[in-house]
């Protein structure tokens, strides 16, 4: 990939993933995200200027995106859980139907194209996005039963889900566990837990189908792109502290509104890449 540019191209490209990952890394520990729904539209568009194959093109964004993800999410959970804000509870059994659906969505993505995942997934964005907004906080804690039941359903969705887009979930997760009636702080913590469960078995996933499909792109192994990890890590990580820290500062209410916002431009940014594709 290197040799095909020139040395001013190589490093518009490494200052371009530079400023991405300072956002990416903010707002995977902000939110508990795992910053692939800013991650995956930009490497898209640095793979596609670099005249990646094009059937290949998502694919190498997604699996690059899970594989940056992982160091992130493991900063951004050390963060929160010095805050007391990670159940251990909700990784233990709702990350085992997490896993189950990140495999059969990872198959699938590598199967299949994403389009039409990407409209479905922006319609749930927005719908969830509206529902954060609308959430009021109640002085009695009502916490509703978090069965079994809800977590294989929940928890396979939003693993099957999270695969083809290369997120680490916390979109879904982060609204689900409000739902369930946890505070905005162990939502926003134990998704980002949640989340690198879904990074690692994901990366996993696109090397071993990339490898499996003998896609052969530059400077890669399976659908991980060595040159974007290696840049993004040493921002993402360091952001992904600051991000977290700093959710734990702001108003819950505040908080949890913004996330809603934040959903809100996620939602847009996937349908301007679905009608630019």
């Amino acid at each position: 990939m290197i040799e095909i540019l020139e040395a001013n191209n190589i490093l518009f490209f490494i200052i371009i993933m530079l400023i991405t990952a300072i956002p990416v890394g903010f707002f995977a520990g902000l939110f508990g995200i795992g910053g692939g729904l800013i991650t995956v539209p930009f490497l898209f568009f640095i793979f596609e200027t670099l005249n990646i194959d094009k059937q290949y093109l998502m694919h190498l964004a997604v699996g690059t995106s899970f594989a940056i993800i992982i160091p992130t999410s493991i900063v951004s959970v050390l963060t929160h859980k010095k805050h007391k804000a990670v159940d251990n509870n909700i990784i233990k059994t709702y990350g085992a139907y997490v896993i189950l659906g990140v495999l059969l969505g990872t198959l699938f993505a590598a199967l299949m194209q994403t389009k039409s995942l990407m409209v479905f997934f922006s319609i749930v964005v927005y719908f969830l996005g509206t529902y954060l907004l609308l959430l009021q906080e109640k002085t009695k804690k009502i916490k509703k039963k978090f069965g079994i039941y809800h977590k294989i359903v929940f928890g396979f969705i939003s693993g099957f889900v999270s695969a083809p887009m290369g997120i680490g979930g916390a979109v879904m997760n982060v609204p689900i566990l409000r739902y369930f009636g946890y505070s905005i702080n162990i939502a926003i913590g134990s998704a980002a837990a949640v989340g690198f469960i879904i990074a690692l078995f994901g990366a996993v996933g696109f090397l071993v189908s990339g490898s499996f499909l003998k896609a052969n792109l530059p400077l890669s192994v399976g659908f991980i792109n060595i040159p974007a990890f290696l840049i993004f890590i040493p921002v993402t990580t360091f952001m992904a502290r600051i991000g977290a820290n700093t959710a734990h500062e702001i108003d819950k209410i505040k908080l949890q509104k913004f996330f809603g916002i934040f959903l809100y431009v996620i939602g847009t940014i996937f349908l301007y890449r679905y009608l630019n594709i």
